[in-house]
């Protein structure tokens, strides 16, 4: 029974779409050819640096990953992290501090730090697509620069045949169709385009095994860690909204804890075999899945693809213009942005906008992906605080006589909450007895436990007898752990 549920999910996982993945593997590996190189490049790297990372990650991720189809390499996140290191220790501190990234992030993975993504609102999510489809456009244009019009006119055809070509077949990928007839047109036109061979130049060998040489002492650690656990940081906030989207656009679920251990198992791989840090590219996910990538193979044969295209027939992937892949990332900045955005900003919530317009803001502003989420999720929950806070509701009632006031409390009760809870009380009527219900209340921290003793001190102040009913057990917990008002030594204490 085992072996036959073993069996069924390594065909689910691995062959149930061969062709499809295939095909992707091949589109992929050429757009991750000038991505790699291009990172190196901002890392201060050499090329290889960059390529042999991205072989190492895709094909690792593709066995221990969490989230089929995804497309793992060097990206641009993470080489600006890299640079400081580089320049002032140099390139095997770079593969040090690699090891010490997937490692931490390992670590992340086992204690399962990935269920917290759940956290991340869906305007921060649309903020974060939204950015970084910004960023790989803007990224383009530098290739436009000094190039005259050839480049511009190799780019616009390009996107003619990939948007074009699918009214004919679906049969072959439009962006591999793009890359292959502009390749054939630049090479027989004659005329000079940039390609891929002036960026750098391809490895030669394989990536071999080898510890980084660095001195294993605790002052080599302390040089590395303050890189290390920003680009972990970055690498699988990244990593986890990334297979977020790849989830939407598969309608397929991913294990996140377990992506986040495959992230982490890929760096340390990669920085024993010459590689730089990495984490799942957004783009090339999107183009993986949009020409028809959905299993672990697509993944895997992303990275052979690439390894095989540099060592097998680098002398023809160095005449690919570059023209022709600023067409296929283009194309990908313009499928990667959530257009319904736009028109949505109109219709949902202002707080809403705000939270996505600010996570698009940052990220575009310090070009860093963590610290923009970072900064929508704290926007969201200062917006959600304030929302809550108005849930707060403090009803009261003077009974028959007219000498004891009943004060009935209905919502959330927390440091938000806790100015509309206290300017509900009159302290200053003149009755023998107030009783608090907490019946339809909740305590949530030491703020709700400080105002609960601030309305009970007041009034014992003034002689008036408080008592406290209808407390859930959780706040019962929480008052009995915290609150003062009962304690010896606190103004006129005495019994609920």
């Amino acid at each position: 029974m085992i072996h036959a549920i073993d069996t069924a999910r390594i065909k689910r996982e691995w062959f149930s779409n061969v062709r499809g993945d295939l095909l992707a593997g091949i589109v992929v590996a050429l757009a991750l050819i000038p991505e790699a190189i291009g990172f190196s490049i901002v890392a201060g790297v050499d090329p290889k640096v960059g390529l042999y990372a991205s072989f190492c990650i895709a094909v690792v991720t593709a066995f221990v990953g969490g989230r089929p189809a995804m497309i793992s390499g060097a990206t641009a996140a993470m080489a600006l992290l890299m640079i400081t290191l580089v320049r002032d220790h140099g390139l095997e501190y770079l593969f040090a501090a690699t090891v010490v990234t997937g490692l931490i992030q390992v670590v992340f993975g086992i204690a399962k730090l990935g269920r917290y993504m759940r956290f991340v609102p869906k305007s921060v999510m649309i903020g974060f697509v939204n950015a970084l489809a910004i960023m790989i456009f803007l990224a383009q244009l530098e290739h436009f620069q000094g190039a005259g019009l050839g480049v511009m006119g190799l780019v616009i055809a390009g996107l003619a045949i990939i948007y074009l070509f699918p009214r004919l077949t679906r049969v072959v990928p439009s962006p591999l169709v793009a890359i292959v007839v502009l390749t054939v047109f630049a090479v027989f036109s004659g005329i000079a385009f940039r390609t891929v061979g002036d960026m750098g130049a391809l490895p030669s060998a394989l990536p071999f095994f080898g510890l980084p040489m660095v001195p294993f002492t605790l002052e080599t650690l302390m040089i590395v860690l303050p890189y290390a656990f920003p680009l972990a940081l970055v690498g699988l906030i990244e990593s986890l909204l990334t297979a977020n989207i790849v989830d939407d656009l598969t309608d397929t679920p991913s294990d996140k804890n377990r992506e986040a251990r495959g992230q982490g198992i890929a760096n340390v791989v990669t920085g024993c075999f010459g590689g730089m840090a990495g984490c799942a590219m957004i783009g090339q996910s999107i183009i993986n899945v949009g020409s028809g990538g959905r299993t672990r193979l697509s993944t895997l044969m992303g990275g052979v693809f690439l390894m095989a295209m540099i060592l097998l027939l680098g002398n023809l992937v160095q005449l690919i213009p570059i023209g022709a892949l600023v067409a296929v990332m283009v194309m990908v900045s313009i499928n990667t942005f959530d257009w319904s955005s736009l028109p949505g900003m109109l219709r949902h919530p202002k707080s809403d906008t705000i939270v996505m317009l600010a996570t698009v803001g940052v990220v575009l502003w310090t070009h860093n992906l963590a610290l923009g989420v970072g900064v929508g999720v704290v926007l969201s929950a200062l917006f959600f605080s304030r929302k809550i806070a108005k849930l707060i509701e403090v009803d009261s009632e003077l009974d028959a006589a007219g000498r004891t006031r009943t004060y009935t409390v209905l919502g959330q009760l927390f440091f938000v909450s806790t100015e509309s809870f206290l300017a509900s009380f009159d302290v200053t009527e003149d009755v023998d007895e107030v009783v608090i219900d907490l019946s339809h209340a909740q305590l949530w921290d030491g703020s709700a436990v400080a105002a609960i003793d601030k309305v009970v001190l007041r009034f014992r102040g003034r002689r008036t007898r408080v008592s406290l009913r209808g407390l859930n057990d959780a706040s019962t917990k929480l008052l009995t752990s915290l609150a003062m008002h009962d304690r010896p030594g606190s103004r006129l204490g005495g019994g609920h």
